[in-house]
């Protein structure tokens, strides 16, 4: 994989992942402004129903529901406890090539779980309905 084709190593930077929240519905006297989400390492990704979904670009973990009181960088530990970026001690610009690297090999980590993840709840439901006709069939010849 090219790293500079990726367009998500671009939310490796504050930066570009401040210019996601348009529309952010917690501006002025909040803890969780766009600045402080994108800080924490999230990205808006907000849907019809939910404006205020934020997504870590990082370990992929969605939170929503939040409050003005939020502190997003306590959520983001709180709720994903193994994010290598939100641990991250140094910035991204002080990194070095092998620390950078080292980090995306993570990064790639949580992006193969939670696809696998996807697959599998899909595999489920699928087992769960062909059961669900089987037992129907079953009962039915009785």
């Amino acid at each position: 994989m090219d790293l500079a084709s990726d367009d998500q190593t671009k939310m490796y930077f504050y930066e570009n992942r401040l210019q996601t929240f348009v529309g952010w519905p917690f501006e002025e006297g909040c803890v969780c402004t766009p600045e402080n989400m994108a800080k924490a390492g999230f990205i808006h990704t907000p849907s019809e129903n939910s404006p205020d979904i934020a997504q870590c670009f990082f370990c992929l973990k969605e939170l929503e529901g939040w409050e003005p009181e939020d502190d997003p960088e306590k959520e983001h530990k709180a709720h994903s406890p193994s994010c290598d970026f939100i641990l991250l001690k140094k910035t991204v610009d002080s990194l070095t090539v092998e620390e950078f690297l080292k980090l995306q090999k993570e990064r790639q980590k949580f992006i193969i779980k939670k696809s696998c993840g996807h697959a599998i709840d899909k595999f489920e439901d699928a087992v769960k309905l062909k059961r669900n006709q089987i037992i129907q069939t079953a009962m039915g010849e009785e």
